[in-house]
């Protein structure tokens, strides 16, 4: 029988612990707050809760996975390290690249199995992206356009947006880490990115103490260059990506899940699937991860984690900010 922690009961550690249930169904699961404090009720699919992470770890787990806000990431992963045991870790990997340096360094010396939680990898149609990237079915990119918003008081239907994690400086929130998606995947499909040009704003609409809008210039050592929005304005949710190459140009849309590929005059959809059930993708990450764990591979590449934090402390260190007058 598997024995799992969670470290977080927000509506991500709650999708963990839901999804691990139905991955392993006979499993014993223990929820743990990150906040110090339980929350009213019973949490579904969690055998036990705890407001104690060293209490869990004496549970002795075979995994753990780390849904805490960002800025407790490094220390939650640390102690589970140190007692041996796999972690599967929330995105972004910690909000300081200083420690990420030291955790990176950490699981390097234990040889377990680690994973930073970049789902979006595991859509059909992120796959599918990168393989016509990799065919060169573009020729060479010239230009990409990431953009991504949506109105942060609509993410949460149990809790106030100013009360979240995505509204709060000290707890890792920000447009920047919340959504660094699209840092990480532009990473995936095109390799390095070195930053050219950043704009923040907060426009004083949310009453946050964080970055609500993000504009970020990126190139790619291909010579591509990346325009990236990231917002927690907009009313009408928006995710798409928008590839120009030599040979056409590419467009998806994450939220509708549909890939356009413009060529020779003419459009074709080459993937369209507006029902899938978004949850797969954090189902496949886990049973990605477990499978790691069962082969007791413990070579880990996290140097794409690692340089969405660097790039984040550079656009933070030398971005333009802007407010509204």
């Amino acid at each position: 029988m598997k024995k799992i922690v969670v470290i977080g009961l927000g509506s991500i550690g709650k999708r963990h612990i839901n999804n691990l249930r139905k991955i392993l169904p006979t499993a014993q699961i223990w929820g743990v707050s990150s906040s110090g404090s339980l929350p009213d009720g019973r949490v579904a699919n969690a055998d036990r809760l705890s407001v104690c992470l060293q209490e869990a770890i004496e549970f002795k787990p075979d995994f753990a996975v780390v849904a805490s806000p960002a800025t407790y990431h490094f220390p939650h992963a640390k102690m589970l390290l140190a007692a041996n045991i796999p972690v599967l870790i929330e995105k972004p990997i910690t909000a300081d690249i200083h420690e990420t340096e030291e955790l990176i360094a950490l699981v390097q010396q234990a040889n377990l199995p680690v994973s930073v939680a970049y789902c979006l990898r595991y859509l059909p149609a992120a796959r599918m992206v990168k393989t016509v990237l990799e065919q060169k079915k573009l020729g060479t990119i010239y230009n990409v356009y990431a953009h991504v918003g949506q109105y942060l008081p609509q993410w949460r239907n149990d809790k106030h947006y100013r009360s979240s994690v995505s509204a709060s400086k000290k707890l890792g929130g920000g447009a920047l880490l919340e959504l660094s998606h699209e840092l990480d995947y532009l990473h995936w499909f095109l390799g390095e990115l070195n930053y050219q040009y950043g704009m923040l704003r907060n426009t004083q609409e949310l009453d946050l103490e964080v970055e609500e809008i993000a504009d970020i210039v990126l190139t790619a050592n291909s010579g591509a260059l990346c325009s990236v929005h990231m917002d927690f304005l907009q009313k009408n949710a928006q995710r798409h990506c928008h590839f120009v190459g030599e040979k056409g140009s590419l467009y998806w849309d994450v939220l509708k899940n549909n890939i356009l590929l413009f060529q020779d005059n003419r459009e074709e959809i080459i993937f369209n699937e507006p029902s899938w059930d978004k949850n797969n993708m954090y189902l496949l990450m886990l049973q990605d991860f477990i499978e790691r764990i069962e082969k007791g591979d413990g070579k880990n590449d996290l140097r794409s984690a690692q340089r969405t934090i660097e790039l984040i402390d550079e656009i933070k260190s030398k971005a333009t900010w802007g407010t509204r007058q």
